[in-house]
This record gives C-alpha cells, structure tokens and sequence, in this order.
C-alpha cells in the first residue's frame, strides 16, 4: 500500500511517500520546509517530488494521510485543500489524522506518559496528554504554557522546545509531524471520515462592520 503523507499544521511543510506493508512502514521519499509562511506555495511541489523521488507517480497511490491540526487557519486549509483535491482526482480515500497524534506516534518508547505541544501562537500551545504506550489521554487543548495544570514532565513538539522553562518539562524529539508518523497515526481499518480541520478557536481575521450610511443634509 503507498500511502502519501501531507502535513501543514506546524511550519513544518510535509509530504512524503510512505510504503506500508502490515505493520512495517517504509519512507521511500520526503520533502520537508520549515517555513511558516510557504504553506501554500510548497506543499504542492513537495507532494510532486516525494512521489517523483520515490520513482512512482500519482497514479499508483492508494490513499492520502492528512494531518488535520490542530493548527494556524490559513496553515491547514493548504495542506487539507491539497489532500482532498488529490484524493478526489485519483479516486483515493483521504485519511484524517491529527497532527499531534502523529508527533507522539514518532515519540521512542517509554515508561512513562508525554505530552505532545505545537506552537499556537499568541503565546499559546496546542497541546495533548499520552500514555507510555502512544495512546492520547487528553486533548488537544489550546492555551497559555502556564495555565496547562500537569504532572508529566517530558514532551515532544516544537512548543515543548519554545516554552520548556514555563512549563518545566524535559523536551522530546520529534518537533513536527513526519509523513511516517502520519501513516502509523492513521487509522485504516475504518472508514475514512471527512477532513475536518481541528482548530480548536475562532480565526484571527473577522468580518468588516456595516459600513455607515453617509448622508447630506
């Protein structure tokens, strides 16, 4: 099964060609930038190039894995735009996942729980709780690095590097979603539900007011 992998929810920009066989994944071709504003410009050409380094094409993909935040509004809607339009082409189904399960998927073994934490910005986290094992616990949540009330003290993702000190854990690799990652994190075995993008708040931009109504005397 060649599953191609598509990720938009960090600044990390991700897609790669995953082979997965039962229970064995092979990266055969990843393009990866982190760049926070070229979500819209690179997820398409590296979606291109991973098939193209992987020496397939789009044709012999069986299924999509999108990463579906929680994540930036204009950063997700790229990466899921993309995903769904491939999908529809190709006749393929488009699998959700969501971004911070597919960091904790990539987590090395342990003894004890994780968290998994992304940059939201504003100086907030998004962030989810995991058992030893991988499995979520809790969340995803969004908030302040020093309102998050916990226990665990080691973390994976990008937020865990930018607010270690505030929040008093130990970081983790990895820092971004990785197409492997995406792939374990998804769940075949079902029927693929639709892309819907975990937001978690309100996006910044809002509508303009009524303008008012000008008149002469």
């Amino acid at each position: 099964m060649l599953v191609l992998a598509i990720d938009t929810s960090t600044p990390a920009v991700t897609a790669g060609l995953v082979a997965l066989d039962g229970d064995v994944l092979e990266s055969r071709g990843d393009r990866v930038t982190v760049d926070p504003r070229a979500h819209g410009e690179l997820i398409t050409p590296h979606a291109l190039e991973a098939v193209k380094a992987a020496g397939v094409t789009l044709r012999d993909l069986d299924a999509i894995v999108c990463g579906v935040g929680p994540g930036p509004f204009t950063g997700l809607r790229a990466g899921m735009a993309t995903a769904a339009s491939l999908a529809h082409a190709l006749g393929i189904p488009a699998y959700p996942v969501c971004s911070l399960d597919a960091i904790a998927a990539d987590v090395a073994p342990g003894e004890a729980p994780f968290l998994v934490l992304t940059d939201a910005r504003r100086r907030e986290v998004y962030w989810a709780a995991y058992a030893a094992d991988g499995s979520r616990t809790d969340g995803p949540h969004v908030g302040r690095p020093a309102e998050l009330e916990t226990t665990i003290k080691v973390a994976a993702g990008d937020g865990a590097l930018l607010y270690a000190d505030a929040l008093g854990v130990q970081p983790l690799e990895p820092r971004f979603p990785s197409p492997v990652g995406l792939v374990k994190a998804a769940d075949f075995d079902s029927e693929p539900a639709p892309l819907t993008p975990l937001y978690l708040r309100r996006p910044d931009a809002v509508e303009p007011a009524a303008r008012k109504k000008v008149t002469t005397p």
